[in-house]
């Protein structure tokens, strides 16, 4: 796993996006035209209990103006939106959003949604965990909140890896004494901040460190392997380490 884990995202920082170009078969078919939809609405229910809608002429358009979202190798959200998404369609902050939510809605999909539903609610917990301690930190800020709305896709991505290791999450040693530093280090960074933080006092102060810790308690829980270990890490350290 952690081959396949490490591979994956070094040759995605080497190589540039496939072609969005979408090409035709003989017949002048868009061939990922079997993913369009009969319905004539479909709506698309965030992890915010947002939802998006779309007719079926606006879904299918979707579909042929996009086609990465329903590539037969899927990449790192991030990289998509760099290389398509992040033009007038969507260049805004919540056009990104948008565009982040209707990745996971397509790979969730592909992925299946029963089969990875418990390591896929796992991953995003711990990644909306890892974004709510930074938030508290922060004192809130509108980049936590759009996080919010971008973690479903992160997770997908990671349960898209997952899905191609044939070990199939299992362990192959004991990750005790990395997970123990890793939330040493979680709980190290409530407390440092907390002793520079001068916006709380008394008991608010107690309870903002004890919501943080708690928080961490339930991270410490959800860790069960090293993939959760080696993913909480990444999403940790890739979008919060310069904040």
């Amino acid at each position: 796993m952690k081959k396949v884990f490490l591979i994956l995202f070094s040759i995605e920082s080497l190589i540039c996006c496939t072609s969005k170009n979408v090409e035709e078969d003989t017949s002048g078919k868009n061939p990922d035209s079997r993913f369009y939809t009969k319905l004539d609405t479909v709506a698309i229910t965030t992890e915010n209990d947002d939802t998006i809608k779309y007719s079926k002429k606006q879904f299918n358009e979707l579909i042929d103006k996009h086609p990465e979202f329903v590539s037969d190798l899927p990449e790192n959200p991030d990289r998509l939106y760099f290389c398509f998404g992040n033009n007038a369609e969507f260049g805004s902050e919540a056009g990104q959003d948008q565009y982040y939510t209707l990745y996971a809605y397509f790979l969730k999909q592909r992925n299946g949604i029963e089969k990875y539903a418990a390591k896929r609610k796992k991953l995003t917990t711990i990644f909306s965990n890892i974004n709510s301690i930074f938030g508290y930190v922060a004192y809130g800020g509108t980049y936590f909140g759009h996080q919010g709305y971008r973690i479903p896709a992160y997770a997908e991505y990671l349960v898209y890896v997952l899905s191609l290791d044939k070990e199939n999450d299992t362990d192959q040693y004991d990750i005790s004494k990395q997970k123990k530093l890793y939330i040493q280090t979680l709980r190290q960074i409530i407390e440092d901040e907390s002793a520079i933080d001068f916006e709380s006092l008394g008991q608010n102060k107690i309870d903002r460190i004890k919501k943080m810790n708690a928080l961490v308690d339930e991270i410490d829980h959800l860790i069960t392997n090293s993939y959760d270990l080696r993913c909480a890490q990444y999403f940790h350290y890739q979008y919060y380490s310069r904040l």
